[in-house]
């Protein structure tokens, strides 16, 4: 074969090889991307293959994003395929953060994207969505308080006079955009609304003055700001229902009494074992006494003796001595036996 020829088929070939490549290269995109391409690009949300076949290396779900666009184009949010794959990387979801935009948008919110990515990613893992966030803003909430679900049903206050109020309250907030991000929750509201109420129990005179004028309570409580650095604007606080409870007064006045009484007890007791002990002091005493005149008289016999020995005393002294002895005896006897007086 011609050396000449040979090269030219071998260029010839080479040529059309390329072209098959890249016309199968072509066909892959086609097949992978064209509905895509022709679903954005019949909807007026015009993307480059370009960008697809970059989601695609990125690991990012292309229909997902792709529609999110379309969705934001048709109602007038000008979102880039890059806006929407930045934010599913960082782990957002970018169907809530639109959808989130097109409510605020519909109900004239003034809500950034990138606010709205954030306010996406910090409900992230809580069970809510910045959806929910920009609904509550346009609907507001009710949040009971206390919680039901802390298992208390109502808040307890006392009031100067030691009658305990029971108060339920109940209280209508909207979503503060602004401050979602880093503002405080539903749980600071309820512990605020809370210690306001139970404040403004203590501070009545009397459980009357609640009773007649509950109002009073959401008055003082709307009146201290509850919602600052919170997530949540207070609308108003309505007391649901007002109720007595005991009286705590008496029955710590009672309690007081039944210690005084314990103390008055014990100090009874003290002086009465004071007494016992004195009692037996004295009784012992008693006895050291008799037995000193036991003792003295153990002497008179010696005495005696002594002076008949001395001469001091004779023997009709002592028979003397005996007979006046003897009459007392008898007198003594005699007294003793008449009846007592009276009887």
């Amino acid at each position: 074969m011609n050396p000449i020829l040979a090269l030219e088929l071998t260029s010839s070939l080479l040529i059309w090889g390329i072209v098959a490549l890249f016309l199968f290269i072509g066909a892959i995109i086609v097949l992978n991307f064209g509905m895509i391409w022709i679903r954005a690009f019949t909807s007026g949300a015009k993307v480059k293959f370009t960008e697809l076949i970059a989601l695609r290396l990125r690991r990012v779900p292309v229909g997902m994003v792709v529609d999110a666009r379309i969705t934001a184009v048709k109602s007038g949010l000008p979102l880039t395929i890059d806006d929407l794959s930045t934010h599913y990387l960082s782990g957002g979801s970018v169907e809530m953060v639109v959808l989130a935009l097109i409510a605020a948008r519909k109900a004239g919110i003034h809500l950034e994207y990138d606010r709205a990515c954030a306010i996406d990613l910090a409900t992230k893992g809580t069970g809510k969505t910045v959806l929910e966030a920009v609904k509550t803003s346009v609907n507001p909430k009710v949040i009971d308080c206390p919680n039901p679900s802390s298992g208390r049903l109502t808040i307890d206050g006392v009031a100067k006079d030691g009658i305990v109020v029971k108060a339920k309250a109940r209280v209508t907030v909207r979503t503060n955009l602004d401050r979602f991000v880093g503002g405080a929750t539903e749980e600071t509201i309820i512990a605020r609304v809370g210690e306001g109420i139970v404040t403004t129990i203590g501070s009545s005179d009397s459980y009357k003055v609640v009773l007649e004028n509950p109002d009073r309570i959401s008055k003082t409580v709307l009146d201290k700001a509850l919602d600052s650095n919170t997530a949540f604007e207070i609308l108003s606080i309505d007391i649901a229902d007002v109720d007595v409870g005991e009286n705590v007064g008496a029955k710590l006045q009672a309690e007081q009494a039944e210690a005084n009484k314990l103390i008055a007890q014990a100090q009874a007791e003290v002086r009465r074992a004071a007494a016992v002990a004195t009692e037996q002091e004295m009784i012992a005493r008693v006895a050291e006494m008799r037995a000193r005149v036991v003792e003295a008289e153990a002497q008179v016999p010696l005495a005696m003796a002594e002076a008949f020995r001395s001469g001091n005393l004779g023997v009709m002294d002592y028979y003397k001595m005996k007979n006046v002895q003897a009459d007392t005896g008898m007198r003594d006897s005699i007294a003793g036996n008449k009846p007592p007086s009276g009887q």
